[in-house]
This record gives structure tokens, C-alpha cells and sequence, in this order.
């Protein structure tokens, strides 16, 4: 969403935001003005978008980014991914292309995405927000969230961050966008958080940036030498 990433962005923003199909409509409350998430959200930002928000080429590079950040850190392959707010699940397929024995779970709060893909594709049905109540358990070597927390209100955003923390053995990609950044796309309900908002939202749940959208714990970033740390602050 921003200028370099408005392709990716707002393809992404659509494909998870909260505000996305991964997101919670209004904080949760299933009001008759909220998104609806349905086929013809997806068709209008995923498959006939002028932005691109479907273009393969662009969601695989992330992919690999952070299947390659997450081996690098963990010193093998990945066997483990949870995504959240994964929308149709444009991930799992590239996932298991590249990992064919990769273990894959999805959630989403699209109705229409889980009765059409949920038994398929591994993917459940809740919110960032509603996470905590799914009873997810153990590390998973990769944790994606992308496009979702700009999409979701700060009381939702912080629950749905102390979930993923703990969730997180090897990188955690959290694609967000915020408002030093120049979006192109789906604006409707969109939070404008400040970067250093988001920065005290995953230091509050013990996540540390590694540059491009990726975190660790601060377990794991004390095995990690300065530079490949990110920047404080």
C-alpha cells in the first residue's frame, strides 16, 4: 500500500485485512453498514482489481521472503505455518509447492471463504480478534498476518498480538501499513495508526522487527547477532 508496495498492499489488505476477509467487521460487531466478505469482495479486489491486489508473482515473493527468514533463523526447512486473516489462502498453495510437507492452518472470518475452502484448504473460521478462543497450542516455525492490523481497531489488534506472540517459534511476517504510508485500494475502514504505534504494539507482546514486515521474539533476537537485528525504535 505504499507507493513500491500499493500492488502488494492492497492486494494483501483485501486478502487478509481485518477489514479484509481476515478481519472482524467494526470490532467484532456484525453491524448491517460492516464489510461483507463474500465472493464478490474477492472478485472486485483479488481477481479483477486494476490495483493487482491477485497478481501471484507479488504474493509469492513475500511468500519466499519469509519462508527464507524463517529457515534462516531457525537453521532448517519450516515444517509449520499458521496464517491468519489468510482470506482464500493464496499462501497455502505456494507454501506447499515450495514445502510439500508443510503444515498449514488457516483462519478467517469470511463465512463464504470457509464453506468453500475451509475442508480444502485447513481453514477455520475467526477473527484476529477471536483467536485466543481457538485453543492453539505449541510454536509454528512460521506465523503470517498479513494485511490484517491496519484493518482492525487498536483494542483488537493488541488481543490478536498477544495470541500470535506466544505462537511464534521461528519469524513472524506482519505486513502492515500505516500513516506515513501512501495506500492505493480498499480504504473502507482502514486505521491510520502511526509506525511508531504499530512499533509499541509488537514490543507490548515481546516482538522484535528484523526488517521488511518480519519479527521474532526477544528469545530469539538475543541469538541473533546487531546487525541483523532491526533498528531500535
Amino acid at each position: 500500500m505504499t507507493a513500491r508496495a500499493s500492488l502488494g498492499a492492497r492486494r494483501q489488505v483485501a486478502r487478509r485485512g481485518k477489514a479484509g476477509p481476515g478481519a472482524s467487521p467494526s470490532n467484532g460487531a456484525a453491524d448491517a453498514g460492516a464489510k461483507q466478505y463474500d465472493r464478490a469482495y474477492f472478485d472486485r479486489w483479488y481477481r479483477r482489481s486494476r490495483v493487482g491486489v491477485g497478481e501471484r508473482e507479488f504474493v509469492e515473493r513475500k511468500v519466499r521472503l519469509a519462508v527464507a527468514a524463517a529457515e534462516f533463523v531457525l537453521a532448517r526447512t519450516i515444517r509449520s505455518v499458521l496464517d491468519v486473516g489468510c482470506g482464500e489462502a493464496p499462501w497455502r498453495a505456494i507454501l506447499r509447492r515450495l514445502r510439500p510437507k508443510i503444515d498449514y492452518l488457516g483462519f478467517d472470518s469470511s463465512e463464504y471463504v470457509v464453506a468453500r475452502y475451509g475442508r480444502r484448504r485447513n481453514i477455520r473460521r475467526a477473527s484476529l480478534g477471536e483467536l485466543g478462543s481457538m485453543g492453539l497450542r505449541g510454536k509454528f516455525d512460521l506465523v503470517v498476518c498479513a494485511d490484517v492490523l491496519h484493518y482492525v481497531r487498536s483494542a483488537e489488534a493488541r488481543a490478536g498480538l498477544a495470541t500470535l506472540a506466544p505462537l511464534v517459534g521461528g519469524v513472524a511476517f506482519l505486513e502492515a501499513f500505516t500513516s506515513a504510508d501512501a495506500i492505493d485500494g480498499d480504504h473502507a475502514e482502514l486505521q491510520k495508526r502511526t509506525p511508531a504505534a504499530y512499533r509499541r504494539l509488537f514490543a507490548e507482546v515481546g516482538l522484535v522487527p528484523i526488517g521488511l514486515h518480519l519479527y521474532v521474539t526477544r528469545a530469539t533476537a538475543g541469538t541473533l547477532v546487531a546487525l541483523e537485528r532491526g533498528a531500535a525504535g
